[in-house]
């Protein structure tokens, strides 16, 4: 069994996800934390006491990461 993987990190530019019934979303500008697991999806964490994630596909988050949208603090 791995183990989880959290980072801090921002949030600068537009990040969406597709919520529940298919709607997207973008998470909020601002800190959240990154969170990776043995699956293919990274958890980006949100909120003042973190009450708000999405599940987000490995690919997507190093897209945002690369074109400067997600900012790995750590």
């Amino acid at each position: 069994m791995s183990a989880t993987l959290t980072q801090s990190a921002r949030i600068i530019g537009p990040l969406s996800y597709r919520a529940a019934g298919g709607q997207m979303l973008s998470i909020p500008l601002g800190p959240c934390l990154v969170e990776r697991g043995a699956d293919q999806s990274i958890n980006i964490i949100w909120g003042d006491s973190g009450q708000s994630s999405a599940a987000l596909p490995v690919d997507e988050v190093k897209a945002a990461r690369d074109a400067g949208r997600l900012v790995l603090l750590d």
